[in-house]
Parts: C-alpha cells; sequence; structure tokens
C-alpha cells in the first residue's frame, strides 16, 4: 500500500493514530487498541519511503540532522494529521495523528456550563492537563470554537504544530506554529503581547519560559488557555510551582492563585459497548478555598474541596468515573484502571450502591 491509502485507511477505519515501524505492519490505534492494516512486515526502505513522500524538505534535514522533526500533513486536501518523524536504530519512522475535521461542541464532550462561563471572562489561565492522546486538543478546539462564535476577540494560537484549523467568525483569529511562523512558544506570547490580544492560546507549556510567559500574559489582562502533561488538579498547581526554582515559588503560587480560573483534568476510556471512547474529566475552578490553598502551599486540601464542590461545578476523577460506572457507560476492569485513588474510588461505590438500597 502507498503512504495515501494507508492514511485513507486510517480515516476510513476511524483510527486516531497511524504507526509507521521497520519489522511490524502499518499500525493503527483504534478506540485505544493498536491493530495492524495487514500482515506485511515493513522494510527499512518502506519505511523509509513512506517518510520521505509525506515529509518536507526542510523536516528530512532535520530528522538526519536532529533524529526527529514534527509536522502537520494534509492529506487529499481534506484530512490533518500532526506527524512526528524519528530515527530509531538508524531506521525512519513516524506516528500521524489524525485530526478530526469536525469541532465537537463543549456541552457533547461533557464539559459543563460552570466551565463554559470562565470563556467569557476578560483575563485568567484556563489549563486542560491530560496524558497524550487524552483528549486535550479537542477541548482546546472546542473552548476557541465556542468564543471565535460567541465573543468579538482577537484570538492568537500558539501551536506546534497546528491541528485544528479555524476561521474567523465574530473574533479575529491568528494561529502561529512553531517552528514555521515563529522560534518558540515564548517568543510566540512575548510578541502576541504587542498584538492586541484578547485570548491567548498556548498548544503546550513545556518548560518554565514558557509557564512563566502565560502566567504572566494571564496577569497582565488576557485569558490564556493551555495544556500541561499532568494528572489532577492538584498535581497540575505543583508541577507548575515545581519547575520554578525554589526562590521563585512563593511568588508563582500567589500569581497562580490570583490568576488561574480552572484546571480541566481527563482521559478517554473505552466504552462497555464497544462503540468508541467517551472522556473521564475532574473539574476544579478557583475559588477563595482553593486560591488559599494554592497560596499556602497546602494543594493536598485541594481534593476535598472538588470532592464537596459540585454546587461549584467541580468533581474528582474517582466520582466522575464511579458515575460513569454505574450508569453502565464504562467497565468495573477499565474504572479500576483510569483512578487516581483506589480506596477513594471503593468508598464513593459503596456510597452509590447505598443510595441504591434507599431507593
Amino acid at each position: 500500500m502507498t503512504p495515501q491509502e494507508i492514511l485513507r485507511n486510517a480515516v476510513e477505519r476511524g483510527a486516531s493514530d497511524i504507526h509507521i515501524a521497520v519489522g511490524k505492519p502499518a499500525t493503527l490505534r483504534i478506540d485505544g487498541m493498536l491493530c495492524s492494516i495487514d500482515d506485511s512486515l515493513m522494510t527499512p526502505e518502506e519505511t523509509s519511503s513512506f517518510v520521505r513522500a509525506i515529509s518536507p524538505e526542510k523536516h528530512l534535514t532535520a530528522l538526519e540532522k536532529n533524529g526527529g522533526s514534527d509536522f502537520s500533513y494534509t492529506l487529499d486536501d481534506k484530512y490533518n494529521f500532526r506527524v512526528s518523524i524519528f530515527k530509531q536504530r538508524t531506521f525512519s519512522g513516524c506516528v500521524l495523528r489524525l485530526i478530526p475535521n469536525e469541532k465537537l461542541e463543549l456541552k457533547n464532550i461533557g464539559i459543563g456550563e460552570e466551565v463554559t462561563q470562565m470563556l467569557f471572562k476578560p483575563r485568567g489561565l484556563i489549563l486542560v492537563t491530560g496524558p497524550t492522546g487524552s483528549g486535550k486538543s479537542t477541548t482546546l478546539a472546542a473552548m476557541i470554537d465556542l468564543i471565535n462564535r460567541e465573543r468579538q476577540c482577537n484570538i492568537i494560537t500558539v501551536e506546534d504544530p497546528i491541528e485544528y484549523r479555524h476561521d474567523h467568525s465574530k473574533s479575529i483569529i491568528i494561529q502561529r506554529e512553531v517552528g514555521e511562523d515563529v522560534p518558540s512558544f515564548e517568543e510566540a506570547i512575548v510578541k502576541a503581547l504587542r498584538q492586541d490580544p484578547d485570548v491567548i492560546l498556548v498548544g503546550e507549556m513545556r518548560n518554565l519560559e514558557t509557564i512563566s510567559a502565560a502566567i504572566r500574559a494571564a496577569e497582565t489582562g488576557h485569558l490564556v488557555m493551555s495544556t500541561l502533561h499532568t494528572t489532577g488538579a492538584a498535581r497540575t498547581v505543583d508541577r507548575i510551582v515545581d519547575v520554578f526554582p525554589s526562590n521563585n515559588r512563593d511568588e508563582i503560587r500567589t500569581q497562580l492563585a490570583g490568576n488561574l480560573l480552572c484546571v480541566i483534568s481527563q482521559q478517554l476510556v473505552k466504552r462497555k459497548d464497544g462503540d468508541g471512547r467517551v472522556a473521564a474529566f475532574e473539574i476544579m475552578i478557583n475559588n477563595p478555598a482553593i486560591a488559599s490553598h494554592i497560596r499556602e502551599n497546602k494543594t493536598f486540601r485541594i481534593n476535598s474541596d472538588l470532592q464537596t464542590g459540585a454546587k461549584h461545578g467541580m468533581f474528582t476523577m474517582d466520582s466522575y468515573l464511579a458515575k460513569l460506572y454505574v450508569d453502565g457507560v464504562i467497565s468495573y476492569q477499565d474504572m479500576i484502571d483510569k483512578c487516581y485513588d483506589l480506596e477513594s474510588l471503593k468508598k464513593l461505590l459503596n456510597v452509590y450502591a447505598s443510595d441504591v438500597k434507599k431507593k
């Protein structure tokens, strides 16, 4: 099969990712599971040919010089992929992530009204967190799409590479790609502040410089959205603070306490009926109590606030998973595998069982 035929096969079968590696057939990830397209093991010549067929020359040069590169690829002027090419044991390989053409609405993803209201704030920091492949980009795209449709803003996104593409609606939307339009996330944020932005999306907060620039942008009167590869609200706050030198951490805690709007931690879980996957969330919305925990370095208390914060739109990952299980959406084993705290989850299940008996 040609590279284009492999990618079309992936699109037709609803794959999220395509893996190309020497000694394995072309492999798709469908609903979280890996499956081979056929039985034909790919040779070094075939993987190299695949990489050359989809890669611009500058990225092939980067592959030889640096051992890898990331970029976007469009198939048939219709399907967009995020591509990562690399060297392994001197051979070429790559992974492609299919970016859905249709942007989902927040309510269809499972994001409630309390979080949606945050998108109408004039300033602050919204973080979407979770492991790779947990749908963070999809959630951010839905947020940007809603702002674009309902607010008159200047929206600037900084991505590596650009995934979802947005057209101007009520808002002006400028999308900049790291490595193509600007050298780094940090420089893009600094430049953006001179371009009259209302909303800034930072594709990923990867290092101290980018995190510091994003917090500064939120503090100076902009709505900033970004992602982190963390799990859980408390861990996200700790991760940000720990990036900074010890003598700066009290200042960063104060800045976070004053500027953080909410943390959305998410992961994807297989549906029990086999019909794809469902998103599971932990939601933390900053309020005076949580701000105090952040400021005083007592993030270990945040989880208790999430457990009792339902009226404010907050909940823990384990409570969300338990609800999905009780409602028959996910299996018991998948609930256990995805939970953050097994003992906490078991207590929640006992509460649900007790409520059922009372009814």
